[in-house]
């Protein structure tokens, strides 16, 4: 205590022998976290912020900015395409009349609504049956022109066995009848066999079977090249086991499938897009091919990008970037 006390008389005399005047000086007061230069930086931050020419130029920018942003939105969407239907390509509006992409007829041509030239003439029948690859009833074009001839030959009018009384007037407006009947009757056969009038369920046979020859490898395998082998196989050692003979068309390859979705998704997409906007059951299963359509996309992209394979699905097909990148949204 007595120490204490010592010290504190010895800070009172020095205190009291030290000049005044220098206790009068005032210093500024500041923050220490601030240094001169950030503080004449936040004097110009807020002098800027008051400028009204600079906030009007700020206020420019910013909206060119997000008009740029929203245009470069746009382009990359429109780069993407469309993820539920793609590009349509002459093989997929093929799909409505079920005619060849090859075929001369042209799309106003290929209805179902025909009107006759003449009287005396049927009208053509709808779709050009002629040109069709595949009929109605699971037929086809051999099969009905062999069941054609063989009706006409059993429809023959008789010829008389005693040709010196036969009237050839008589025999020739018969095979005329016998002609004109047998056009109208085939005439008829063929719009019935025809797929532009069969269902909806018929002509989705018709489009698989389609797919089918089309995308199927026991029919590209001899056109189209396989894809190149790479590093990892060509330097491995396993022994390449060697591949079992197909039996049958190829109906599960990758492609083979994708375009059967393809076909599938176009029609529920045509009955969502119209007044069953709440039909939330096709909307479903529309959800579902689109998904499974884009695994299976994913898939053969890793697996076959570059390749023929590849290349023919994606341009008959008429596939974009979208149906196999990023999120499918059904709205």
């Amino acid at each position: 205590m007595a120490n204490r006390a010592a010290n504190q008389c010895l800070i009172q005399s020095i205190c009291e022998n030290v000049k005044p005047s220098l206790f009068q000086w005032h210093f500024p007061r500041r923050a220490f976290s601030y240094s001169p230069s950030r503080l004449k930086a936040s004097e110009r931050r807020r002098g800027h912020y008051e400028d009204a020419y600079a906030q009007q130029h700020a206020r420019q920018r910013k909206a060119a900015n997000l008009a740029r942003q929203a245009e470069l939105k746009e382009q990359r969407a429109a780069a993407l395409g469309d993820p539920i239907r793609g590009v349509t390509t002459p093989f997929i509006r093929s799909f409505d009349s079920n005619v060849p992409e090859q075929a001369t007829a042209s799309i106003e041509e290929v209805s179902h609504t025909t009107t006759s030239s003449s009287p005396s003439e049927p009208p053509p029948s709808p779709a050009h049956a002629t040109d069709e690859a595949h009929l109605n009833y699971y037929l086809t074009k051999p099969e009905l022109a062999d069941s054609l001839e063989y009706s006409r030959s059993l429809s023959e009018p008789l010829v008389a066995e005693n040709r010196e009384r036969a009237d050839p007037t008589k025999d020739a407006e018969e095979a005329r009848r016998h002609n004109a009947g047998h056009k109208t009757a085939a005439e008829a056969i063929s719009r019935i066999v025809s797929l532009a009038n069969a269902s909806s369920k018929e002509r989705t046979r018709a489009n698989v079977q389609r797919i089918i020859d089309t995308f199927g490898r026991h029919s590209t395998d001899s056109h189209l090249r396989l894809k190149a082998p790479s590093l990892q196989s060509s330097y491995s050692t396993v022994a390449e086991q060697k591949a079992t003979p197909r039996a049958g068309p190829d109906t599960g390859s990758s492609e083979v499938q994708i375009g059967i979705l393809t076909a599938k998704i176009r029609i529920l997409a045509d009955r969502y897009e119209g007044a069953n906007r709440n039909d939330k059951v096709n909307k479903r299963n529309l959800r579902l091919l689109l998904h499974r359509r884009q695994k299976l996309l994913k898939y053969m992209y890793k697996k076959e990008r570059g390749s023929d394979r590849w290349t023919n699905m994606i341009e008959k097909l008429g596939l974009t970037e979208a149906t196999w990148k990023g999120q499918i949204a059904v709205e």
